[in-house]
């Protein structure tokens, strides 16, 4: 049984390197064609960078070797990198052409951030400058934090060849974006049983959000697979006592600061919030006694501690020297900034503004992120080009499909069927997405992007919330998607008014969410009567 193990192990490696390989022949023809390289060396640059996401997709497999992968998982890890690396070909070709005259579209970028960086990167790779100069305020407004930066920056300057090709980096980041397909799939086994990880694996390979990022230059792709890095070292802690899941942890939480400081301080508050849930059972015995919990906890602080201290003044604003008072100027700064965005984009926003009491609005611009992108919104607008429409439509969908498992699983969790690991978990996540929608204001980009941070542990608990509910049924899930349903129906009419000038008596979105809400509830009270007849 071992000898025909490594025989698969091998042959699924095999296959992910044939598949790469081929995949290849495409990326040049496309590039070729798109950006008319005309030298051997540009071949040669792709073919570098390709072996690179083979390695990170073999490496990953290797290390996880002990978990027993099984063989449809080697299918979906490379399915997973195909289809990011494929969606980015997609946009580097058909952005110039059905794309708006922007310079980020015209040169094959879905993200504008994204052009900005690797623009920059690319001009610091062909540059005598050192590359550590990524970290360093000069390159502040493309890049906050420096580590994308930097990368892309090493990437272009030991591989590239003497034509700047923006897919050498999606190769990198669609490589690791689908890594996160297999430590989720781990991550689940471990936390609950095999048939949720496969769900989950399943879930971020296809979830639209994670594609789009794992098919840009966003830094994104790569914080999202390193959260569940971390998640799954604590869920091997937890099961097995090995001190191999804390060094998990660590790596993690190391490899992320570069990326983003503040999103590790969020990943560690997260590690920190599930291990005090699991208390005893994570370490058997009274936590404050605990001399294993210390040791974590110092750990795990001293690494964030270390990497705000190196680039604390790549986010922090002059005058503020300590932690309260950057939470507390982050706060105020958010709150500001959510409001603009929020206004700025909606003109019924203002009025809404104008006509509510001022402790209302934090409440509204909450739940108003929450729910984007909006799928009514997104169906009906007619005011954009037709791929971006269609990139709305997408994305709407996979959050739509989502969001109703999400609000299920906290009623799952919290009943007598849930367990420890999964209260935990539904608490962090509704956590990260109330923070994406309180700092991205409502923004059709900048919310979804700052919620899709920790997008694989907010599969894993749908995936949970689902496979738990097919074991045994509960109501309440039923009542979630229907209510979700209705409500969306209700805005169908209203979004026609506003961009058809469709006539329709309800001008007002309050109004309309209060006609979704009470539909809802009708159908509850008329659910939960029909359920206790049956008893």
């Amino acid at each position: 049984m071992p000898e025909r193990l490594r025989f698969i192990n091998r042959s699924i490696l095999i296959a992910l390197g044939l598949g790469l390989v081929a995949l290849l022949a495409l990326s040049l023809a496309f590039a070729w064609i798109s950006s008319g390289f005309q030298d051997i060396q540009g071949w040669g640059s792709f073919l570098g960078v390709l072996f690179l996401g083979a390695a990170i997709l073999g490496g990953g497999w290797w290390a996880l070797k002990g978990e027993a992968p099984p063989r449809w998982l080697g299918g979906l890890l490379l399915g997973a990198a195909l289809l990011r690396l494929a969606v980015g070909l997609f946009w580097y070709v058909s952005l110039p052409v059905w794309g708006y005259d922007s310079p980020p579209e015209q040169s094959g970028y879905v993200m504008a951030d994204a052009y900005d960086r690797d623009q920059t990167a690319w001009q610091l790779a062909r540059s005598e400058k050192p590359l550590l100069k990524a970290f360093q305020g000069g390159y502040r407004r493309v890049d906050q934090y420096g580590g994308l930066l930097f990368l892309s920056g090493l990437t272009y300057r030991y591989l590239g060849g003497e034509t700047h090709q923006p897919l050498m980096m999606v190769v990198i980041t669609a490589s690791f974006s689908a890594l996160g397909v297999l430590f989720l799939w781990a991550f689940a086994k471990r936390a609950w049983d095999d048939r949720i990880g496969k769900l989950a694996a399943w879930m971020l390979a296809l979830y639209p959000e994670a594609v789009l990022l794992g098919s840009s230059q966003m830094r994104e792709a790569f914080i999202m697979t390193l959260a569940v890095v971390a998640f799954y070292g604590l869920a091997r802690y937890w099961r097995e006592r090995s001190w191999v899941g804390l060094v998990w942890v660590f790596t993690a939480l190391l490899l992320s600061v570069p990326f983003s400081p503040p999103a590790t301080a969020l990943l560690m508050v997260m590690l920190v919030m599930q291990a005090l849930v699991l208390g005893k059972t994570l370490f058997q015995g009274y936590i404050p006694a605990s001399r294993r919990f210390w040791l974590i906890f110092i750990g795990l602080a001293a690494i964030i501690v270390v990497g705000l201290w190196f680039s604390w003044g790549r986010f922090a604003p002059e005058g503020v020297s300590n932690p309260l008072a950057l939470v507390s100027w982050w706060v105020k700064k958010s709150a500001g900034w959510q409001a603009y965005l929020s206004e700025r984009a909606s003109g019924w926003m203002q009025k809404i503004f104008d006509s509510t009491p001022q402790w209302t609005h934090f409440p509204m611009l909450l739940v108003y992120g929450v729910v984007q992108p909006f799928l009514p919104a997104a169906l009906i607008d007619i005011t954009g080009v037709a791929i971006w429409r269609g990139i709305a439509i997408w994305r709407a969908v996979g959050w739509m499909l989502l969001l109703p498992l999400l609000l299920y699983a906290p009623v799952r969790a919290w009943s007598k069927r849930g367990d420890g690991f999964s209260r935990g978990l539904s608490l962090i996540v509704w956590l990260g997405i109330l923070i994406a929608s309180y700092r991205g204001g409502g923004d059709m980009w900048d919310n979804p992007r700052y919620r899709a941070t920790f997008v694989g542990l907010q599969v894993a608990l749908a995936a949970w919330a689902w496979v738990e509910h097919r074991r045994a049924p509960d109501p309440w899930l039923r009542r979630i998607l229907v209510g979700v349903v209705l409500i969306l129906i209700w805005f169908i009419p209203w979004y026609l008014a506003r961009y058809i000038h469709l006539p329709w008596p309800v001008g007002d979105p309050f109004k309309v969410l209060a006609l979704g809400i009470a539909t809802a509830i009708i159908y509850w009270i008329w659910d939960w009567y029909a359920v206790k007849r049956r008893r």
